[in-house]
């Protein structure tokens, strides 16, 4: 019997079963582990679950922080699965009952789609919102959305008016206007840990995949195939090729350096393959990866320095260059050694500046310091190319607004 197939026998499936999935029909649909990871001893931890689509599994994280006060802070609910919940009551145990629950998103339905089943496991916790929540195809009330009606507010302009001021700090980014909806996120200070909490705005990509990943490795080895025709073994040169590749899937949509192959080719090399079952798309893959892949990645990691992803760079922010920086300034001016991402690597060690030139992507002369002329080096524009297809179409459909210069 393998290692896997041993871990296999010991989780209880009902424990990590969300039987909400097809609300959001995300990978790996109805079963979600939970990982449970200490930052900040006995202050912070971190909760990493998985989510994707094609097996582009990436990390899906909620932040829980201790209050001086008594009880715990949550920031961007996971799904509350059994086992989630388990390890969430075994904090509250101990440092007593979650008080608050944050969507700090107005876009992440990724994100929202948890925060109403999950406050309810906690009811005596307020749940505070980002401002400017929307719904397609028509705007309804907060408590249709699965908000409870009750408890929910909306966070305030002014973050001193919070129960929680004393020990958090937030600044609100939009919501950006993107015509059929906006996009919008809220980023937290913990004054007591120099700690920074955002949504999506900043991440940064590790080498190898993140333990989350790992549990259940088949998504990194399914990516880990040059072609429909490649055998590969589970080890770990392999698996860090899935997740890199998966990296670049996640950002690019279609990295220059993958080629598209015609659905009829690739539904006639279905019939030629080995793994020909259901969980391997019955055969099906429709993508080739040429040489030089790895440079694409490596520009991406920029040895572990931060990055604003590239659909946000090419789709979103551009559309406020000016309201995204005058954001980035003043979460600059909290002094945090700690940034703490719901996507993709955490914690991550950086300083405010390294955070503030994440963004110059959206101003003409950013002023760059020598240490980090490295970090802030466009990322490949033939990367870029479907996401810029992608401005171009739906700007000319007036789908969205049209992007701006940058400043």
């Amino acid at each position: 019997m393998t290692a896997q197939e041993t871990q296999e026998q010991t989780i209880n499936y009902k424990d990590i079963s969300w039987a909400f999935w097809p609300v959001l029909p995300l990978y790996p649909y109805n079963r979600r582990r939970t990982l449970r990871k200490e930052i900040v001893a006995d202050t912070i931890w971190t909760f990493d679950q998985l989510q994707g689509i094609f097996y582009v599994a990436v990390p899906i994280r909620m932040t829980v922080v201790r209050l001086e006060s008594g009880g715990l802070l949550i920031y961007a609910p996971v799904a509350p699965t059994l086992e989630c919940i388990r390890l969430v009551k075994e904090l509250v145990a101990k440092y007593g009952e979650v008080k608050y629950i944050i969507l700090p998103t107005v876009s992440g339905l990724e994100h929202k789609v948890f925060v109403g089943p999950f406050a309810r496991r906690f009811p005596q916790a307020e749940i505070f919102i980002a401002p400017g929540q929307w719904s397609f195809p028509i705007s309804l009330p907060l408590s249709w959305l699965g908000f409870p009606a009750k408890r929910t507010q909306i966070l305030p302009d002014d973050s001193s008016k919070t129960p929680f001021a004393d020990e958090f700090d937030y600044k609100i980014l939009g919501p950006i206007g993107l015509g059929l909806g906006s996009f919008g996120e809220v980023a937290f200070f913990h004054k007591r840990s120099q700690t920074l909490l955002v949504t999506d705005s900043i991440i940064s990509v590790p080498e190898n995949p993140p333990e989350i990943v790992q549990i259940e490795p088949y998504p990194l080895l399914f990516h880990a195939k040059d072609d429909a025709f490649s055998i590969v073994e589970d080890n770990e040169a392999n698996r860090r090729k899935g997740w890199q590749r998966i990296s670049l899937f996640a950002f690019y949509f279609r990295p220059s350096a993958m080629k598209t192959v015609e659905l009829g080719k690739a539904f006639l090399n279905s019939f030629k393959v080995s793994d020909r079952s259901k969980k391997a798309y019955f055969g099906i893959y429709p993508f080739k990866w040429k040489n030089g892949w790895q440079h694409s990645f490596n520009a991406l990691r920029r040895d572990g320095n931060l990055l604003v992803a590239p659909i946000l760079q090419a789709l979103i922010l551009n559309r406020a260059p000016q309201e995204t920086i005058n954001w980035a300034n003043q979460v600059t001016q909290w002094n945090f050694h700690r940034i703490i991402p719901c996507h993709f690597d955490a914690p991550i060690s950086a300083t405010p500046q390294q955070f503030r030139q994440a963004f110059s992507f959206l101003e003409k002369n950013p002023a760059v310091s020598n240490d980090l002329i490295s970090a802030t080096k466009p990322l490949p524009e033939e990367d870029f190319q479907l996401l810029r297809e992608l401005d171009e179409a739906l700007s000319k459909l007036r789908i969205v607004p049209p992007s701006k210069e940058k400043i």
